[in-house]
């Protein structure tokens, strides 16, 4: 995708070097910013700080991790530890496991002095995947839109948090049906919920606003009341991790999100790529859910008048909170699952993916 007309993505290989570059996702909306990730360890600090942060974006982070956890040396040790420092990171993501474990099935047959050249060439493949996946999931996606739309005015969406290009390595994957759309000089329009206490909404509405998508942000509460004056065509959020009954996990507040548009006859549509699903998880109950740090509600950040970024303090540090960076929703409140596979019913994900077996 494009910031300020020129083509990026999330995340890239440096030239001559063995590094990586990546958007430091925790200076937007406010500054655009590069950071280098030279170590594994740089890895994982950008993973468990959500510099970047999605679980796509996660997953081909944590493979371009390992490739670099074994500059040095790549014997089994070395590649076990890096796998296990960077599987710590976040736990609700599957993408992030899912990574880990390709990029070890690949890397463990080899003998040491073939490891190095072959981590970076997988890494470098899973990135290119993704980016193909997620093109995919825009195609189905959009199908499925048209379908259900209302009638031939301009296509309402409601999105939560942000599972744009930003959250994965390019086109995004909620968002890739709504860029295939734009791209396509279709009439859309997108209801984007702040999503706190992260405000990775703002994310969503800073990468609408560069590729010119119009859109309107909303505070989180503001959705019930947007479905239920009817209007909205759908609601098309991400996830962390989908288990095989088709529950999904997804950032704190989607559940919501479900509730309210099965009440209002909204279609809840999920989108997200086959690594996403975890088939050996039975059900939402199964998924751990994240909980994050307390000062994540006690500080705003954001910039001042003068556009110097800092801290607001609106409770006290002493403040008792509760902060799970995820809840689970239920596929009975999910209408469709798309991936690069196409569309099916939350109950029906092995109609998509039938060669995937359990455990």
């Amino acid at each position: 995708m494009r910031v300020n007309g020129t083509p990026w993505r999330t995340i890239w290989p440096v030239d001559g070097v063995r590094a990586v570059d990546i958007i430091d996702q925790t200076a937007l909306p406010h500054a655009f910013s590069v950071r280098r990730l030279h170590s594994v360890e740089d890895a994982a600090q950008a993973i468990r700080s959500m510099q970047v942060r999605g679980a796509p974006l996660i997953g081909v982070t944590a493979a371009h991790g390992l490739a670099l956890g074994l500059a040095s040396r790549a014997d089994d040790e070395t590649l076990l530890a890096a796998a296990r420092l960077l599987a710590a990171t976040r736990p609700t993501a599957v993408n992030l496991h899912w990574a880990l474990a390709r990029m070890q099935s690949r890397l463990l047959p080899l003998p040491p002095a073939a490891r190095v050249d072959a981590a970076w060439s997988e890494a470098a493949t899973i990135a290119d995947e993704d980016v193909d996946q997620c093109r995919r999931i825009g195609i189905h996606g959009l199908q499925l839109l048209l379908a259900g739309r209302r009638g031939e005015g301009r296509l309402e969406i409601m999105t939560h948090c942000n599972a744009g290009w930003l959250a994965t390595v390019d086109h995004g994957t909620a968002l890739a049906p709504v860029y295939a759309a734009f791209d396509a000089g279709i009439d859309i329009h997108v209801w984007v919920s702040e999503t706190r206490p992260r405000n990775q909404g703002l994310l969503t509405a800073w990468e609408l606003r560069q590729h010119g998508v119009p859109h309107t942000v909303v505070a989180d509460n503001a959705a019930g009341l947007l479905l239920a004056r009817g209007g909205i065509d759908a609601v098309l959020v991400g996830a962390d991790r989908i288990a095989a009954n088709g529950d999904v996990a997804n950032k704190i507040g989607t559940c919501l999100k479900a509730l309210a548009a099965r009440a209002a006859g909204v279609p809840f549509i999920v989108a997200a790529p086959r690594s996403t699903i975890d088939f050996a998880c039975a059900n939402g109950a199964a998924i751990p859910i994240e909980e994050r740090a307390g000062d994540e509600l006690r500080l705003l950040h954001g910039c001042d008048s003068a556009g110097v970024a800092g801290e607001l303090r609106q409770l006290p540090a002493t403040a008792a909170v509760a902060n799970p960076a995820f809840d689970i929703t239920p596929a009975s409140l999910v209408d469709h699952i798309v991936s690069e596979r196409g569309c099916c019913t939350a109950d029906r994900l092995r109609s998509l993916h039938p060669e995937a077996a359990d455990g």
